[in-house]
């Protein structure tokens, strides 16, 4: 399959701007032309005017002079201007009194070159003669019957456009090149910040994640240079999270590992059956911790991968009955009381299964962490437009150094004995920003131990 390489950013600008350039320039021209040639019909229009009111005028004084002299012309009279001017021959006039041609130009036919008077009233028309098109005005004295024609052919005034146009747009015609080179060099200038970066970017190491600068980098250019710096930011953020976690991670494995192994040797040299089966039980105990971690380190993964994880309605307190109902027999064999206080539907917009995960972490916690005995109190109530879920135990409670550290991933309270992973807390307060929850922990004054109150927004 043939690759089709995609076309460049200045290919794209130098086609967009010189088509522009180009199309404005023969807008300009068309526009230039028509507005001339409307100028110029208005002009040589007001000529024709002229030259025929002064034809009128100047027969109007011979005819009185005639009558005073009482002479009468019996022939026409012609001149001849056909060498004044090159444009002389295509200009031409008759002059008739009472229907009689008494004057014309000399390149004027014999016969009326339009018919006036009663058939077509005075003033301009366009008429074909002898296969030429002329503009004609017939014009009228107000006394002694005086009727003048003056034309030109149409012919001229196509020349004089032409000149005109093309003394003021010849010059610009002239001039598009270099503007077109102005506009390929400009658009190259322009680009030069981009081809700049894409030379940086290629001659970086693969493995640098510091910031990219380009000096002199346009405005236009801040705004992809911080997004790819905030991008480099993040994933050597990550490298660094994936780093420590992996280290920590393995750590942590360690430990139950070894407890394993440690328990397998005590049981394959134990002397009786109750070593064996002692050892055994230990066996099964450091398997359920790696197992725990693992499910751990699988939940906080997923939570560090997904940004924005589905949410539907769901009740928080029959999911909280569920999650109570899972753990209640580990605080049975601890002979501590599992109180819960969730009487009435409280709809939140969530995602099952990691507010599942929120709900079992906080409450194996308070079980875990508790001494036998203890009291384990959960609650769900809704309260304006929010959802409170509280957890309170009366166990030992935690130090503010502890609290503050309260979090850290594989972070764990070193007197209290039991068994966990470290990474518990640091999934609660993933799930918790992901949706948008509020989380607060402090010392229980109802049961001096320690106190969560988890709260969002109501799904109503």
């Amino acid at each position: 399959m043939t690759r089709v390489l995609p076309r460049s950013l200045q290919a794209r600008l130098l086609l967009l701007v010189l088509g522009l350039v180009l199309g404005v320039w023969a807008a300009t021209a068309v526009m230039t032309w028509f507005d001339a040639r409307h100028e110029l019909d208005e002009l040589l229009d007001a000529h024709l005017a002229q030259a025929a009111a002064l034809l009128v005028a100047h027969q109007v004084r011979e005819i009185e002079v005639e009558e005073d002299e009482d002479e009468a012309h019996e022939r026409h009279r012609g001149l001849d201007a056909t060498s004044s001017h090159r444009y002389a021959p295509r200009v031409a006039f008759q002059v008739f009194h009472d229907g009689r041609l008494v004057l014309r130009s000399s390149n004027a036919p014999l016969r009326p070159m339009m018919e006036f008077g009663g058939a077509r009233p005075a003033g301009f028309a366009t008429v074909d003669i002898e296969g030429t098109r002329w503009r004609m005005l017939a014009a009228q004295g107000r006394q002694r019957g005086v009727q003048v024609l003056v034309g030109e052919q149409l012919e001229l005034r196509g020349d004089i456009l032409l000149a005109v146009l093309r003394g003021t747009l010849w010059p610009l015609a002239l001039a598009l090149p270099l503007l077109a080179l102005a506009v390929v060099w400009a658009v190259r200038r322009g680009m030069l910040p981009l081809r700049r970066l894409g030379r940086t970017l290629a001659a970086r190491n693969p493995r640098a994640l510091e910031a990219v600068d380009v000096p002199d980098a346009p405005a236009e250019m801040a705004p992809m240079l911080d997004a790819l710096n905030q991008l480099f930011a993040r994933i050597a953020t990550m490298l660094d999270l994936e780093r420590r976690f992996t280290a920590d991670a393995a750590h942590e494995l360690r430990t139950p590992i070894a407890a394993i192994r440690a328990q397998a040797q005590v049981a394959l040299g134990g002397a009786d059956d109750s070593t064996r089966r002692n050892a055994l039980e230990r066996t099964l105990e450091g398997c359920d911790r790696a197992s725990h971690l693992v499910d751990q380190l699988l939940v906080l993964s997923r939570l560090d991968a997904e940004d924005a994880p589905e949410l539907a309605a769901l009740d928080l307190s029959e999911l909280v009955r569920g999650v109570a109902a899972e753990l209640a027999p580990h605080a049975i064999r601890k002979d501590q009381v599992l109180e819960l206080d969730a009487p009435q539907a409280c709809r939140v917009h969530g995602n099952r299964t990691l507010l599942e995960v929120l709900v079992r972490n906080l409450i194996d916690n308070a079980v875990r962490y508790s001494p036998s005995g203890a009291r384990v109190a959960v609650s769900v109530h809704a309260q304006g437009s929010r959802a409170w879920l509280r957890v309170q135990d009366s166990g030992p409670g935690l130090s503010p150094g502890e609290l503050a550290r309260l979090g850290e991933r594989f972070f764990r309270v070193s007197a209290s004995g039991a068994s966990g992973s470290g990474l518990g807390w640091s999934i609660v307060r993933r799930i918790t920003e992901v949706h948008g929850a509020q989380i607060d922990v402090q010392r229980s004054a109802e049961l001096g131990g320690l106190a969560v109150r988890w709260s969002c927004a109501r799904g109503d």
